[in-house]
């Protein structure tokens, strides 16, 4: 091809003389692109024998009737050659389609490559779930505890669980209490207090407390085990879609192959030459080849979800791309979604004493509790550097909260039942304030000193600043919009009422997840599920469209088709404008290189041949060929035009949210023989002994961020952690 771009070729294939040479070196170049790519040829030829062709059948009956006829024009470059006709050598030479069978089987592979590479893996979704599963339990059996695989655990034996560890199966709590985790299996974004008679799911952890279980359930009799026969199930039945570019090519390929056969028999019965009524033929299988109509879906698609990844919207397999722009009901689950996913401070209200006096109280007593709800506390307290007080006498009341005296002061911080267990009687005024902060799906926490209520704290899992915001684009869309969620029937509707949502489903377990998207599917809706946690997986397999939060489980994404890697709610509005932007894309780009082909077939038959003496040079068919896959591709790329939907500016008060602590980081202290949450509370503790120190601790990563106007030099920090217990391996 060089020729047609003024480039020089070597001299053992220039000239008339060297015509044989070339084209033998052409079809050499390329039967090994025909060898790579026969899976074409096979499928294609498979599926026009069965009278159902498709885009293979396309690219087969294109690259092949290219190959056949170049391979006959080289052979009558060698009898003409052979005879001394120069004329007819140079006329062949013209005829050679080699290029044009590398050219289709080449762009056309490539297309698909960038298509294949997004694939999801399903097994990663179940192999991530398995991993939940804890490996051994301890057991009591003959009064002794002794550690056994989880698979030797059976209906009816005592379990004991301590804090930090995970619920090895299902079951029933026969003596002591504990705070669980269990955000991964209901969706519930506050640990749930556990006494004797309740029930326990297996995977769920222990923040806090010690239990021995009776086991209920176990093996595949599991919760998780259920999860993970839905995950299976549902991702099975997902059907394959059907692409646009087949259903064109069902009709395309017979009515192109029946065009070349009558014109073949036309110029044969007007009494042309068989060379001449075979070459527009060949011309017309030539120039209706794939090219841009194979092109038209994957270079869409490959540009569509490059900017999604550039817009923070990750599409993990090209049927998700396409399968968005169906959809017309979205379900949201709450925890981690819709909401930040951990609990956060947002209403103060001081009675009698000073706020900065009430705040240092907080900070003061609560530093000393591994509660959960203390946390969100603690953080908010330091956010407004409050002076930390002297604490002694500390102790937690179970079910209740802590008491401790401050300054000489008996103070106490816990729920109503801690006042009342002391003494203590709200007056109406702060009763009221707390029923209504409980009906808005907020923990009401109060706090005490010298036996006189000081203050409310209110701690809810609050609405992320994009989400109303999101409900409305979506709604705006024509999208349906349903709220599910694990969490009780007042906080569900509390966060609903906040984001305008009407439709709510809540107390839900994972298998009613699922079950609620299997019934709006059943109503002919396009469903798409928005989740982030383990108890989401099988919903997000079984929907149309599953979207994961980027920050949510690793279960979670892998049971997804779309990831919004920013945790970000306004980027499922965006991945679905963009899916539809794509898909109208992918539509433009199949018109224009049918209408190419409408042009261009008659043309190649020769209907210009007897008025005009008008007919299409090879060289002349491979330029309209390229052109018309430039012309797709061109189209395709203003994809990259595509502009995220402007995120609303958060109005000062309409959120009560903490200052990100990571713009005040100043160490990272990596520490070595932590193995449990209780080691993590131990480590937290020391470091947060010195004033003004708050510190973030990871046992997975088996790191402490330290935070802070005032962090004390290496020595000391090295110091608190190994007389806590632990040893520091390095501080960055």
């Amino acid at each position: 091809m060089g020729p047609m771009f003024g480039l020089p070729l070597p001299g053992f294939v220039s000239g008339t003389e060297h015509a044989f040479a070339l084209a033998l070196v052409q079809l050499l170049l390329t039967l090994p692109i025909c060898i790579v790519n026969r899976k074409y040829y096979i499928n294609g030829f498979k599926t026009l024998f069965h009278l159902a062709p498709t885009m293979d059948a396309l690219i087969a009956v294109g690259s092949g009737a290219a190959m056949v006829y170049g391979i006959y024009a080289l052979f009558q470059i060698g009898y003409a050659g052979a005879a001394g006709n120069a004329e007819l050598v140079h006329s062949f030479v013209h005829d050679l389609y080699f290029e044009s069978a590398g050219m289709i089987l080449t762009l056309v592979t490539l297309g698909k490559y960038f298509e294949a590479r997004a694939k999801r893996k399903t097994g990663e979704a179940i192999a991530a779930l398995m991993d939940l599963r804890p490996q051994t339990a301890n057991v009591l059996r003959g009064g002794q505890e002794v550690s056994v695989p989880i698979e030797d655990v059976h209906v009816g034996d005592l379990v004991v669980v301590r804090g930090g560890q995970s619920v090895p199966v299902d079951g029933e709590i026969a003596e002591g209490n504990a705070f669980l985790d269990e955000s991964a299996i209901t969706g519930e974004s506050m640990p749930v207090e556990k006494h004797v008679g309740d029930t326990v799911i297996g995977a769920t952890v222990s923040k806090s407390g010690f239990f021995v279980m009776k086991a209920a359930r176990v093996g595949d009799d599991t919760t998780l085990s259920q999860i993970i026969r839905l995950v299976e199930e549902a991702g099975a039945s997902k059907a394959p879609i059907a692409k646009l570019a087949d259903k064109v090519a069902g009709v395309f390929v017979p009515v192109v192959m029946g065009i070349a056969l009558v014109t073949a028999i036309v110029w044969l019965v007007y009494g042309e030459t068989p060379s001449f009524a075979l070459t527009r033929a060949i011309a017309v299988l030539v120039i209706s080849c794939p090219c841009a109509l194979g092109l038209a879906t994957p270079v869409a698609i490959m540009v569509g979800t490059g900017v999604g990844a550039k817009n923070g919207v990750l599409f993990q397999s090209a049927e998700a791309l396409e399968n968005l722009h169906n959809v017309n009901s979205v379900i949201l689950d709450k925890t981690g979604t819709v909401t930040e996913g951990r609990p956060v401070v947002t209403d103060v209200k001081s009675f009698g004493v000073e706020p900065e006096d009430l705040l240092s109280l907080a900070l003061s007593i609560e530093s000393r509790s591994d509660h959960p709800l203390a946390d969100a506390i603690v953080r908010y307290a330091r956010s407004k550097h409050v002076k930390e007080r002297t604490v002694t006498d500390f102790e937690m009341i179970e079910g209740q909260g802590v008491r401790a005296t401050i300054d000489g002061v008996r103070c106490m911080a816990g729920n109503r039942r801690m006042l009342l267990a002391n003494g203590l009687a709200l007056s109406r005024s702060a009763q009221q304030m707390g029923e209504e902060l409980a009906a808005a799906g907020k923990t009401p926490l109060y706090f005490a000193a010298n036996r006189q209520v000081a203050g409310i704290f209110a701690v809810a899992d609050v609405l992320k600043p994009t989400s109303r915001a999101a409900v409305d684009a979506l709604q705006s869309l024509g999208v349906e919009v349903t709220l599910l969620t694990g969490d009780n029937q007042a906080t569900a509707k509390s966060i609903a009422a906040e984001l305008g949502i009407k439709d709510v489903v809540a107390e839900v377990l994972p298998q009613d997840k699922e079950r609620v998207v299997r019934e709006k599917q059943a109503q002919g809706r396009k469903v798409a599920m928005v989740g982030d946690g383990i108890n989401d997986a099988p919903a997000l397999a079984r929907a149309d469209v599953g979207i994961a939060i980027g920050a949510g489980t690793d279960v979670a994404i892998s049971s997804a088709d779309v990831v919004l890697m920013k945790s970000d709610l306004m980027d499922a509005v965006d991945a679905i404008r963009l899916s539809r932007q794509t898909m109208r894309n992918i539509r433009q780009n199949l018109f224009w290189a049918f209408f190419y082909n409408c042009i261009g077939i008659p043309i190649a038959a020769g209907v210009l041949w007897l008025p005009l003496g008008l007919g299409l040079s090879p060289m002349i068919g491979a330029a309209a060929m390229s052109l018309s896959s430039v012309c797709v591709v061109s189209n395709a790329l203003r994809l990259k035009f595509f502009q995220s939907t402007p995120k609303p500016a958060v109005k000062p008060g309409e959120y009560t949210v903490l200052p990100k602590e990571e713009a005040k980081m100043a160490k990272v202290v990596k520490v070595e023989g932590m193995m449990c949450e209780h080691c993590v509370a131990h480590v937290k503790k020391a470091l947060e002994a010195f004033p003004g120190v708050t510190a973030d601790v990871d046992l997975r990563s088996g790191k402490a961020t330290l935070h802070g106007d005032s962090i004390p030099d290496d020595a000391k920090l090295t110091e608190a952690v190994e007389q806590a217990g632990y040893k520091v391996v390095g501080i960055e």
